[in-house]
């Protein structure tokens, strides 16, 4: 079983998380940001990766360090989980739609992390938390789990369902990608023999 468990513990956040990359996509998710849950919990029902995750933050100051952190930490346990990618498919991609809205994400679990972020919002706030913080989300987990990972919205109108499609999108790019190709199980898919850094 392909699991990891990640402590992060900063000045500013203390979160622990667990995850199971080869689960059904059990969470328990408490960060103390609502709408981040609401995301964490579509992210791993749709992904089929079993996710633990405690936060506490700095939520008197802003909801920032604890989504980015948040984002680090999760990435980091995927990271670990993974291994060596021995046998996965490597890439993943999913057009998604949300009622009015269509996200679309494509990945590479190629230890070589780059976001490309191309999502506009018409509002500065969902609930309590701001918009922007979403892309912090993100760049936090595409670095630390090593992706390139291209998300864009082609359209929409409500701002809840672009961001959920955004989530869902990761979450089924995911699942595909770290899924084991049964014809080459015992190998790392690239030609180079080897996934990370400036390979």
């Amino acid at each position: 079983m392909r699991k990891a468990r990640v402590e992060r513990n900063t000045n500013e956040t203390q979160i622990t998380v667990e995850l199971n990359l080869d689960g059904t996509g059990i969470y328990d998710v408490q960060t103390g940001i609502g709408f981040l849950d609401h995301m964490l919990e579509q992210l791993s029902r749709h992904s089929l990766i079993d996710l633990t995750v405690r936060a506490k933050g700095d939520l008197h100051i802003d909801f920032h360090h604890t989504t980015e952190d948040s984002g680090i930490a999760i990435g980091q346990a995927f990271s670990q989980a993974l291994g060596n990618k021995k046998g996965i498919k490597r890439y993943g991609s999913c057009l998604l739609p949300m009622d009015e809205a269509l996200t679309r994400v494509a990945l590479d679990c190629s230890n070589r992390p780059y976001l490309i972020w191309k999502v506009d919002f018409s509002r500065d706030k969902l609930g309590d938390m701001d918009t922007e913080l979403f892309r912090e989300w993100f760049q936090g987990f595409a670095q630390a789990a090593g992706l390139t990972l291209h998300v864009e919205n082609l359209y929409g109108d409500n701002n809840h369902h672009i961001v959920e499609s955004a989530f869902k999108a990761l979450a089924r790019s995911l699942r595909d990608a770290i899924e084991i190709d049964p014809r080459k199980s015992d190998a790392i898919p690239s030609t180079k023999g080897v996934l990370g850094g400036s390979l």
